[in-house]
């Protein structure tokens, strides 16, 4: 088996399984599920987990009632250290972190070849943090579960959207962006920043977000161009900042976590 070896470990979340565990648990108990359908798809933040783990925590606790339906997860984020044209996927058959070795569906990607916005690369996914840390939340909380792992770069909104229609499945399926809010502004400029990304992200108002608004702004806009059309209602669970959580104030990065349910 060809595997992803964690780059994440011992830095931006604990490398020993137990510790990892512990941490990713209190951030889901602290959160809980809400009362109402649980969604199709979330936004969760992919910062270091002192940061962002608690905004996470909100985003994936809200799948906790259908943990025991879920077999398949198509987990897009932004590739921060690699060009990257359309969406790439990678050609490994898993993904690890301490908690284990997540496996790819490679039954799902394989047939995106013929999309001509997709391509299939390992080198873009060695380093990157937006997918893997999301992994962990993913691991305790659905146990055996298959990953649709997809970095986004320079792509347009339908093309996301197509992928994500390919993609989009049943009950079986469940769907998260991986993203963070605004950049190193002081913290009143990312409240004000980042409360004008939510208002676009409740409005399913794709021309709303700019390069201002979130460093995973292409693949959040394919969602919802496609949650427009399925006609799926927006939820802010939370918006802080991590002056918020564990940071200093005049400096911050945003974080959000949103949830995609039935209308």
């Amino acid at each position: 088996m060809d595997v992803r070896p964690p780059a994440l470990a011992g830095t931006w979340y604990a490398g020993d399984a137990r510790a990892l565990g512990a941490d990713v648990e209190g951030f889901l108990t602290a959160a809980g599920a809400r009362d109402g359908s649980p969604p199709k798809a979330i936004i969760a933040p992919h910062a270091g987990l002192i940061f962002s783990g608690p905004i996470a925590g909100q985003a994936y606790a809200q799948l906790a009632p259908v943990a025991e339906t879920v077999e398949r997860v198509v987990l897009l984020g932004p590739a921060h250290r690699t060009f990257v044209r359309g969406l790439c996927a990678p050609t490994v058959d898993g993904f690890e972190t301490p908690l284990g070795v997540v496996p790819l569906d490679r039954e799902s990607l394989d047939p995106l070849r013929d999309l001509p916005q997709v391509s299939f690369a390992d080198g873009p996914h060695a380093e990157e943090h937006s997918i893997e840390i999301q992994l962990p939340f993913l691991q305790r909380l659905l146990g055996d579960f298959r990953l649709v792992p997809l970095l986004v770069g320079a792509a347009e909104p339908e093309e996301v959207a197509e992928v994500l229609e390919r993609l989009w499945g049943g009950p079986e399926t469940r769907i998260v962006i991986s993203s963070d809010l605004s950049h190193f502004h002081d913290y009143e400029t990312a409240k004000r920043l980042d409360q004008a990304t939510t208002r676009a992200i409740e409005g399913l108002d794709v021309g709303g977000l700019d390069e201002e608004s979130a460093c995973g702004r292409v693949p959040i806009r394919g969602l919802l161009t496609i949650a427009k059309r399925k006609g799926l209602r927006v939820d802010t669970l939370d918006v802080r900042n991590s002056g918020d959580t564990a940071g200093r104030k005049d400096r911050v990065v945003g974080y959000g976590a949103y949830a995609f349910s039935d209308g």
